[in-house]
Formats: structure tokens, sequence, C-alpha cells
């Protein structure tokens, strides 16, 4: 509650009969002595009222707003984020009813009350009170930069309460507008709100590439350009296995930093394509992200599915071929789960190959039977390869009779006398 004092100074002004003009002063100086006077308890309070009298019928508009603006930045000035809170909220309901007319102070209020949530970790209400900012108004002139730096904050704070579809709402927004601005800072932000949103919505390659990208920003300390190769890594390793997670784990192995992160181990192996052991997963998924360790819609977590096709694409460069029992003891599974995730890789074109269900048989890279149930997207190309490799070994094989023929001649030169004789 106001002082006592301040409350009779502000009911002599409200109920004095001079102009408004005269009246301006006197506002001036009360304000004055209660940004200096007022103890911590009652700067709050004692603001609260003098925004409501002066935002009453006593002053115009013209009149009010410089009062007003030095009021808010006397509210931003309060330690205590309790009634920081208190007095900006009161400020928010006072003005609500004259906000066009006071459009610029109650952005500049739900600033000043965005920054005392966040600062308690409350960043919902942060973002709701940012959202409340009339980005596309009449009254003021708002640069493409402020509007694109309000977004961007709203769009990580949302990120922060792991709410991804609210915050790329307001990341599309800032997209629209990105190219019209300069500041290296904002862009920097954008591409990392990005990059989270695509890690959350499991678009793991594209994260990566956007993560790997600004690993590279010198604006960004040594730490943190680490950390966010870190997470380029982590996402490459979870995405589907296939070509295109192929040449960014390369793109990533040659990274000159990448052996110093805890990650490397596991990316080596991914992309030296080495089948990974259990033991090797279990340490990795303790430092994953909990949508990373999220169930898919098959019942198994990201992780355990990013592995289990890092293992059969390693089984394909292992063996020519393989029954699907013991396919399925390798990726330890069962063997028509097994089957399943080769049929589903081979249909996507990921891995090339066949599979023999009468014989219970998978063929990497060729064909070799009847009944079976075959990569069709990619038979001709297979069948190609098939020939060319026949070719090959045909051509091997008579090199070899002509170099052993060869050899014989030279070392028993009666032979070829018989021969043409």
């Amino acid at each position: 509650m106001a002082s006592a004092e301040v409350v009779s100074v502000l009911a002599k002004l409200e109920s004095s009969s001079t102009s408004q003009q005269d009246k301006v002063p006197n506002y001036n100086d009360l304000l004055h002595n209660i940004i200096t006077e007022s103890d911590t308890a009652h700067l709050g309070p004692n603001l609260t009222a003098f925004i409501d009298s002066i935002l009453g019928d006593t002053l115009g508009i013209v009149s009010a707003r410089p009062l007003l603006n030095t009021a808010v930045e006397a509210i931003r000035s309060i330690k205590d984020i309790d009634n920081k809170i208190s007095a900006g909220t009161r400020a928010l309901q006072t003005l609500e009813p004259r906000v066009v007319s006071f459009e610029e102070q109650d952005a500049t209020i739900r600033e000043v009350l965005a920054d005392a949530y966040q600062e308690n970790d409350e960043f919902l209400e942060a973002a709701r009170m940012l959202q409340g900012i009339q980005l596309e108004s009449s009254q003021r002139r708002i640069t493409d930069d402020s509007k694109v730096r309000t977004w961007i904050r709203i769009c990580r704070l949302f990120l922060e309460e792991d709410d991804t579809t609210s915050a790329e709402t307001y990341l599309n927004r800032a997209k629209n507008l990105l190219y019209k601005v300069n500041d290296q800072e904002l862009n920097l932000q954008f591409q990392l709100s990005q990059a989270r949103i695509l890690d959350a919505r499991r678009s793991f390659i594209e994260a990566s590439q956007v993560y790997h990208n600004v690993s590279f920003s010198m604006m960004l300390e040594e730490g943190e350009r680490l950390r966010t190769l870190s997470s380029a890594i982590v996402c490459a390793i979870l995405a589907p296995a296939g070509p295109q997670r192929s040449r960014t784990l390369a793109k990533l192995y040659k990274d000159e930093r990448a052996p110093q992160m805890e990650e490397f181990s596991i990316l080596e192996k991914m992309f030296l394509d080495r089948l990974l052991t259990p033991k090797e997963v279990a340490a990795f998924a303790d430092k994953l992200a909990p949508h990373q360790l999220a169930e898919t819609a098959d019942g198994s977590t990201v992780l355990a599915k990013a592995v289990t096709e890092h293992n059969l694409l390693a089984a394909s460069r292992l063996y020519n071929n393989i029954g699907v029992a013991e396919l399925g003891l390798l990726l330890d599974l069962e063997a028509e789960k097994a089957e399943e995730y080769a049929s589903r890789m081979l249909e996507q074109g990921r891995v090339t190959g066949r599979i023999d269900q009468i014989d219970g048989m998978i063929f990497f890279g060729g064909h070799k039977g009847g009944s079976d149930r075959v990569n069709t997207a990619k038979a001709n190309g297979m069948a190609r390869t098939d020939l060319r490799n026949w070719d090959h070994k045909v051509q091997g094989i008579t090199e070899e009779v002509e170099r052993v023929a060869s050899l014989l001649q030279a070392q028993f030169p009666h032979l070829e006398t018989r021969t043409s004789a």
C-alpha cells in the first residue's frame, strides 16, 4: 500500500483547481521524492498510486506521457522482483483502457515485466508479456530489427518451456523479415533457435547441419562453439541411417575439433560403419535430452532406432548375406522385427539388397534366387552392378590364366614346341 504522505499529496493535486500545466511541476517533484525517498517496501505501491493518478482525469495525454516514461523507468529500477512485477502489472491494468494513446509506454512496461519474469525463470509468463506488444502499429514507428528481436526473444522463451509449436510460429515470423536485418547477433540467435526447433522435431540431419554451421561463428566463445559442435554430433548420430547421414557424419568426422568431443568415439564408429555395442550406446544415452530419448511410433526410442538402423547398415558392409534370425541376434531384436527394419531400409533405398523370405536370408547388394522381396526402386541399378561385377571377375580370371600360361612357356619352352608341332 502507498505511504500516507504520497496518498495525501496526490489527493491534493487531483482536487486542485489549478491548470494541468501548473500541476505538471508538482507531479514531477512528487515523482522525484518517490524515487529518492521511498523505502523498498513502499517504492512499488507509491509508483502504482502515482501512475493511477496521472492516467486519471487530472492530466491530459501530452502532459502524462513524459511523467509516465519516468515512472516506468523507476519501476525498472526496483530491485525486488515481486515488487517490480506487482507495480508493472498494476500499471498495465491502468493503461489498458487507454493503451492506444500510450503504446510506447505499454511496450516498455511489458519488456520490464518480461525481464522480471525471465529472471524468476517464469519463461511462459515472460513470453506472454512480449506477445502483448503491438508491433504492427500506426501510432509509432517500429524498425524491422525491433520486430525480429522481439519475435526471436519470444521464440527462445517458448523453447525454454519446450513449447516448440509456439516457438516455431514466432521463428517463422522472424524468418520473413530476417533478410532485412544486418545485426549478426540476431542472425546467430535465429540459427540457434532454428536448430533447437529442428532438434525437438527430430529433424536431426537438418538440426546437425545448422548446429555445425553455428559452431564456426566467432561471435560465440570457444566453450559455446564446442557445445554447439557437440550438439551437431549428437543430432547426426540420432539421424536415420543412410547416404545423407553418412555425408553429415563425414563432415563432422573431418572437423579438426571433433577429437576433443566426448562423442567422438561413437562418431568414429558410425562414420567407419562399425557395429556399436550396448555398453557404448548406454553411455551415450546418459548425455541425451529427454526429447531425444522419447519413444517413436513403433515403441522404440529415437536412440534405439538410430542405433539399430546403423548396425544394420554396418552389417551390410560386413556381410554379403545373413540369415534373418542371425541378423536379429546381431541387432538384439526378434527375427520378425529385424526383417521389418531391413525391409523398410531397402524400400527407402538406404540399403541395397533383397530379402529371400522362403530361405529366410537377406542378400546385400545383389540378387540370388527367385521368391523374395526386392527393393524394386534399385533393381535395375543393382542388376547393372551385378553384370559389371561379373565382367570384372571374368576379366580377372582370363588375365590370371594368361599370366600362368606365360610363366609356363618361359619355364618349359619345349611344351610350346610340342604344342606347335
